[in-house]
């Protein structure tokens, strides 16, 4: 079968590699139908290289079952299924609690050994396979994931029905917290980024104010969305240095700052910053990854029910559709910034 192998930083090669097999009764082999890039896949291709050379990335994908061991008794072949990419040990004490997200042990696919979705076919555990409806297509299916990861950052927040919520970065992960936030019940989001092709995109969705924050002050212009009080819940998901600081101004007295992003860089607070966290009483939440009790959790069986319903769509979101024989280039592309990207799915 054809895979995209991961060799070092700016090094993915497509080359034929043996199809996995079943080698344990819990083993599910997936044809690939539909993978996404993620930010992480980025940073890693751009930035930290493989955990191991020739691994085969994608933690984003949706595809049909294809083969399965004697214990799945939840699946046939033909299924059509997305999957959850995170492995917890489930043997440690946060494991043991149901708090899979904060396995002490936890790894992904497309890491090391584990061979993620960007090949023809992926052998997964069964705990790992969620079943879909037919009606979803292969596109949506394989965006589940990221979505799943913004529904879990939105339940850590206990937003309320009628809160204002701010959202800082508008990327794919962003987009999803703007409609979780009004299927959440939130009276009014706000989208901030720098890209207008991003704000499109946010108002597309449903955010019902889009800030340029390279044309205004952000802080004074919250201030005044908001009779100068700040919103019920600011959300930080451009994951850069700036925004990990400047998102704690955004919030009210006694409100909630969720950090969503993922920094590739030292961040430094300034104290003016720092002290609305204290002044402001504020609650500062973090998030990762997406799993609940039960494995794998509430916020992928929601994503799919909403998704099936329409209220929560990817389409708007994908902005390029490739093939996996021209991966290589296009995250070559997407490193150098040549165009604007904004969720790029591989079609097998």
């Amino acid at each position: 079968m054809k895979a995209a192998r991961f060799y070092g930083v700016r090094d993915i090669r497509i080359e034929h590699v043996p199809q996995p097999k079943i080698e344990s009764n819990n083993d599910v082999i997936i044809k690939v139908k539909a993978a996404g890039i993620c930010g992480s896949d980025l940073s890693k291709y751009g930035r930290t290289g493989p955990h191991k050379q020739g691994e085969i990335m994608g933690h984003e994908f949706s595809g049909i079952v294809h083969e399965i061991g004697e214990n799945v008794k939840n699946l046939k072949v033909g299924d059509h299924v997305t999957v959850c990419p995170v492995l917890p040990c489930f043997k440690c004490d946060y494991c043991l609690q149901g708090k899979f997200s904060q396995c002490e042990n936890i790894t992904i696919l497309g890491n090391n050994d584990n061979d993620g979705g960007f090949a023809e076919y992926v052998k997964v555990n069964r705990n790992n396979v969620i079943k879909i409806p037919e009606s979803l297509d292969f596109e949506t299916a394989a965006t589940v994931e990221p979505a799943a990861v913004a529904a879990h950052g939105l339940y850590r927040t206990n937003l309320k029905v009628g809160d204002v919520v701010a959202i800082l970065g508008a990327g794919p992960i962003g987009l999803f917290l703007i409609q979780w936030a009004k299927i959440f019940g939130a009276s009014q989001v706000i989208a901030i980024d720098i890209f207008e092709e991003k704000l499109a995109i946010a108002k597309e969705v449903g955010a019902d104010i889009c800030i340029n924050s390279k044309n205004v002050d952000i802080i004074k212009e919250i201030q005044r969305l908001t009779n100068f009080k700040g919103v019920d819940v600011a959300i930080e998901s451009a994951g850069t240095a700036f925004t990990c600081s400047q998102i704690l101004t955004l919030a009210k007295k006694g409100g909630t700052v969720l950090f969503a992003g993922v920094p590739y860089s030292d961040v430094s607070i300034s104290r003016e910053h720092f002290e609305k966290i204290i002044r402001n009483e504020l609650k500062v939440v973090g998030t990762w990854f997406s799993n609940s009790f039960p494995f794998p959790g509430r916020e992928w069986f929601v994503t799919i029910q909403k998704m099936e319903e329409g209220v929560l769509r990817a389409k708007p979101i994908i902005t390029h559709r490739i093939t996996l024989d021209e991966l290589p280039a296009i995250f070559e592309k997407m490193y150098k910034r040549d165009e604007f990207f904004g969720k790029v799915i591989v079609n097998m």
